[in-house]
């Protein structure tokens, strides 16, 4: 069949048929949703209504290009170069972790436990910048600062922030050497720093392990909270009295995180699970 005579239907029944063997068919029908939206700009209500609209032959082999994608476990995300998070469209690229739905929740934890008040915040491995874009755009009284050691990461976050009107303070910092962030005193530290065991790798979706940043998801079997022991040692110092720390954790070292926050002086330590049930989220107050 000549490219110039596919309609929007033959290109769904081509999705459906050359991704069948990757993914399951709700899924397929998602991920067309999302190529059509990217690609035409369609609704899922345009999709339905215009199965007879031709494709011009661009936008028939950048279908193409991303089935092909697709087949070799590339996230659609990384496709497109946008994520969804907590309803906003972010950019993101290799160079950070795809924002996830679990992460929502901690968001939404923060929120609603600051609620009308003004806080300072700080966010440890921004990454794209989710967390704390969707904090400044949800909490206008509050101030928030973002690190991460990445400045390709920084980058791609500052980008967000400004297309998305989020005032977000940015910072390159390795928060193993940090020195800008010691610099002021906060109301709350937010984080979802890397937590998945390098034992836990046999586990983990190909389209994960293949393609995300191996830095901001693995931790080594004999340190596996290192990066909660940091953390909450400068929550120590620069958090104000009653100051907080909101963390994503692994589901399997919530009791472990449990006892490293009690060691560290925190009280009050809350452990929620997500929405699939897993602990995932802990918060806990600093002693005064």
């Amino acid at each position: 069949m000549n490219p110039k005579s596919f309609t929007v239907y033959d290109a769904k029944r081509i999705i459906l048929d050359e991704l069948r063997d990757y993914f399951p068919d709700r899924e397929i029908r998602s991920l067309t949703e999302l190529i059509f939206e990217h690609l035409m700009n369609f609704s899922k209500t345009d999709l339905i209504l215009h199965n007879d609209t031709k494709l011009s032959n661009y936008e028939f082999f950048q279908i193409k290009e991303v089935i092909n994608q697709l087949q070799c476990n590339k996230p659609i995300q990384y496709i497109l170069g946008k994520s969804c998070f907590y309803g906003l469209n972010l950019e993101v690229s290799p160079e950070v972790m795809i924002p996830r739905q679990e992460t929502e929740e901690l968001v939404k934890w923060v929120i609603d436990d600051t609620g009308t008040k003004s806080e300072k915040i700080l966010d440890i491995g921004t990454g794209s910048g989710c967390m704390a874009v969707a904090l400044a755009l949800n909490l206008p009284l509050s101030e928030i600062k973002a690190t991460d050691v990445s400045e390709k990461a920084i980058h791609l976050a500052e980008k967000n922030a400004v297309r998305l009107g989020a005032d977000v303070r940015f910072i390159v910092e390795d928060i193993f050497n940090p020195v800008i962030v010691k610099s002021e005193k906060y109301d709350i530290i937010v984080s979802n720093p890397p937590y998945i065991t390098e034992s836990e790798k046999q586990l983990i979706e190909k389209n994960v392990l293949f393609y995300e940043p191996p830095a901001a998801l693995f931790v080594p079997d004999s340190h596996a909270l290192i990066y909660y022991e940091v953390i909450t040692q400068l929550g120590r110092e620069v958090l104000n009295p009653g100051g907080r720390v909101f963390f994503e954790i692994n589901e399997n070292k919530s009791e472990e995180v449990e006892m490293l926050l009690k060691r560290q002086m925190f009280s009050k330590i809350e452990i929620r699970k997500d929405i699939n049930g897993k602990f995932r989220m802990v918060r806990a107050v600093l002693l005064n």
